[in-house]
């Protein structure tokens, strides 16, 4: 099995050592209020990529514990899915509705190009193609372009087109069948990616509750698809047969844990699990099968990998398919080996790693 530790040195350079990242980069630019962090885990297997979020963190510390943890999981994605690249991640401290302005994002952009191609940045939770043009303007090292500029366009409905098919691998193997119709789905965040998740939901006949942190979002998500809004704490009450986290991580905690009633959980949040040593395995215990969120959120990753390397959206949508073998693969080689699912990916992914790390060491 493998040990994930949760931090237990909650100093800068102690949290960096623990989860073992190559470089970390804080960005404060007074003139234009951007305070940013880019994490960079791991770029055995290429340059790091991954997007950059935006979001109103409580505090700096909390920020920077987002970020190592994403990055961290952006490694293994790309491992996991084959793909040359290595793990990356950015955050914005700020709120997005109110303090994100074109001069921010431009000087954001100045940062990651002073990382001369270590770090390439795309869009993640509070982002958009837009945004993305905006850094683009101060850097090449940015993916997810408009496709009216020559990108791969809006990542999220690739990044939902997997974790539909890793959902559907999950439900395979608790029911037999991979059919959604009738199932009972909570979904827990309707942004761009949950949005295109209930479009599959719902042409499979799927019976939906939802929720969202901007309730205007989830009630016009509920009124589209014809799903039932619920508040945000009561999602982990309902009565369904598969939870589905789409908003931001740890979720899935001592606190929720003993609520959820669902047997499947597949979502498209990153690091759902609080601590993996720790709910992982409770997970197990509790019969319910969870699709590792690395595995089965890799759509969004893939779709931009396509854009670096200059392939196209329907070799990524191909790719991306590909998510409901490696599902079941991973889910089965878990229950083989007495582990549980996400202790069994994340050793897929190191694998990976080390056997191409004899080839090559840094980017």
């Amino acid at each position: 099995m493998v040990e994930i530790q949760e931090a237990t040195d909650t100093s800068v350079f102690g949290q960096i050592a623990e989860h073992q990242h190559e470089q970390v980069v804080f960005c404060h630019d007074h003139e234009t209020g951007l305070r940013a962090i880019i994490g960079i885990h791991n770029t055995v297997l290429g340059p790091a990529l991954g997007g950059t979020r935006m979001w109103h963190y409580a505090s700096e510390t909390e920020a920077l514990h987002d970020v190592l943890r994403l990055s961290r999981g952006m490694t293994y994605k790309a491992a996991i899915s084959g793909l040359n690249l290595g793990g990356g991640k950015a955050v914005i401290i700020g709120d997005a509705r109110t303090q994100k302005t074109e001069a921010l994002l431009r000087k954001f952009g100045r940062f990651v190009n002073n990382l001369n191609g270590k770090y390439i940045t795309a869009e993640d939770v509070n982002m958009t193609t837009k945004d993305m043009e905006y850094i683009r303007m101060e850097t090449r090292h940015v993916a997810g372009l408009p496709e009216s500029s020559g990108g791969s366009g809006d990542p999220s409905p690739v990044t939902a087109y997997g974790v539909y098919m890793g959902m559907k691998a999950a439900v395979k193997k608790v029911y037999g069948n991979d059919s959604l119709a009738g199932k009972r789905v909570a979904v827990q965040g309707v942004g761009h990616v949950g949005l295109y998740l209930l479009e599959h939901l719902a042409k499979e006949g799927a019976h939906v509750v939802l929720t969202d942190y901007y309730e205007d979002r989830a009630l016009d998500a509920a009124n589209r698809f014809g799903a039932t809004m619920v508040g945000l704490e009561e999602i982990y009450d309902q009565d369904v047969d598969i939870y589905s986290p789409c908003a931001l991580g740890a979720t899935i905690n001592d606190n929720t844990i003993g609520r959820l009633k669902c047997q499947v959980i597949a979502g498209s949040a990153n690091n759902q699990l609080e601590n993996e040593n720790v709910h992982g395995p409770a997970l197990v215990e509790r019969g319910i099968v969870y699709a590792p969120d690395f595995l089965i959120n890799a759509g969004g990753l893939i779709n931009v990998y396509s854009e670096v390397i200059g392939s196209n959206r329907q070799s990524a949508l191909t790719q991306t398919e590909k998510i409901y073998d490696f599902t079941r693969q991973v889910l089965d080689k878990a229950e083989q080996e007495g582990s549980h699912p996400q202790a069994a990916a994340i050793r897929q992914a190191k694998e990976r790693i080390a056997s191409l790390g004899k080839v090559k060491s840094t980017y």
